[in-house]
């Protein structure tokens, strides 16, 4: 598999949906495979809240492949013998892309908590202005899950003509009123965080390291199910020898400490903030008298929408709204609830099912 890792540079001006704009603005991608001489082989993989540009492979020098190598590559789920796939990390990021951690050219300082609002919108303009970059005029499928699977909605309403195909995996139309009260429960705990110093902890030399863990360990409950969690844990306790903190006492305590002091290790604060506001405040519907139906009317691609069974975050009623909006708006869908071992993650891992549901929409024929 060709894997080529580039840092993309756009110099005009990108006026965003909140009325800010960027001076020009950065992309980091990564792409698989290679785009054929008609470039009508292209998919777009888009990344969910903790997500970016590595999708597939494992970097020199990383013990841990991309967060999609369990589909992506050659001979796997999206076959990149047959189509060149490209990932990149959104704006507002913190793994290449513009974003509060990057150099404001209007400034010359770090952004810090001044970088602007983003939208899900805002994300597929420029992923249409990277479309434009390589020469794709089509993306034969976007695909995604959790808030990748919004990007994908937004790819067939923005750009209907651009695209073939929209994978919508473990994802919604607009996420309920629990799931935003949680994403301002965990931007509350970064806020409190002493370090967090109104954003600029940046430019004070600090990180909220404390408040972005305690933020990722109740974001980790939410992404995983009762299920999974009773099988992997129970009520077993944690080996003395290997406690993250002294007052650990059982194994789920730890796992959770664990993932929440790596988590604050690789991803930036202010980052956070944007990307889970970004996710409260998806709601294509809302340009159309919030009317799902009409607001799809326009769509030309093919739908493939997935929902898992244990996903409690972003549950199967969700996928059935948006399955059954697509049937009155006339548009050629399909919807399939997939088992899941792994709660809202299971959209990161292979099963068999999942795996044919996505290879066969992939291939389908016109």
């Amino acid at each position: 598999m060709k894997v080529v890792s580039k840092k993309i540079a756009f110099k005009n001006s990108l006026v965003l949906q909140s009325g800010k704009s960027l001076a020009g603005f950065e992309l980091m991608t990564e792409t698989y495979g290679e785009l054929n001489q008609e470039k009508t082989n292209a998919v777009l993989v888009c990344h969910a809240f903790s997500g970016n540009h590595h999708a597939a492979g494992i970097k020199e020098g990383e013990k841990k492949p991309g967060w999609w190598d369990e589909l992506i590559g050659d001979g796997k789920t999206i076959d990149t013998k047959s189509y060149f796939v490209v990932s990149l990390n959104n704006i507002g990021g913190c793994h290449g892309s513009s974003g509060p951690i990057s150099i404001s050219p209007e400034s010359g300082q770090l952004f810090g908590a001044t970088f602007p609002e983003i939208s899900v919108s805002d994300w597929v303009e420029t992923q249409k202005l990277l479309a434009d970059h390589f020469g794709i005029k089509c993306w034969e499928m976007v695909a995604g899950g959790s808030l990748g699977g919004m990007q994908a909605l937004q790819w067939t309403i923005s750009y209907p003509e651009r695209i073939k195909k929209a994978a919508i995996i473990a994802a919604s139309s607009k996420i309920s009123t629990q799931n935003i009260a949680l994403n301002e429960v965990a931007r509350e705990m970064i806020k409190k965080d002493e370090s967090f110093h109104n954003g600029d902890y940046l430019a004070k030399g600090e990180l909220p390291s404390k408040g972005l863990k305690a933020a990722r360990m109740l974001g980790h409950i939410t992404y995983l199910s009762e299920s999974n969690m009773s099988k992997r844990f129970g009520r077993r306790l944690q080996d003395p020898q290997t406690k993250m903190d002294a007052d650990i006492n059982y194994e789920v305590e730890n796992y959770l400490q664990y993932k929440g002091e790596q988590f604050a290790k690789t991803f930036d604060a202010n980052s956070y903030i944007l990307m889970t506001k970004a996710m409260d405040g998806f709601d294509p519907a809302k340009d159309f008298d919030h009317n799902l139906v009409e607001c799809l009317k326009s769509t030309q691609a093919k739908l493939l929408i997935a929902s898992f069974d244990s996903d409690w975050l972003f549950p199967k009623e969700y996928g059935l709204d948006m399955q059954m909006s697509a049937i009155r708006a006339g548009i050629d869908s399909t919807y399939i609830e997939l088992d899941g071992d792994y709660g809202h993650d299971s959209f990161l891992f292979y099963s068999n099912q999942y795996s044919a549901a996505l290879k066969n929409f992939l291939n389908s024929n016109e």
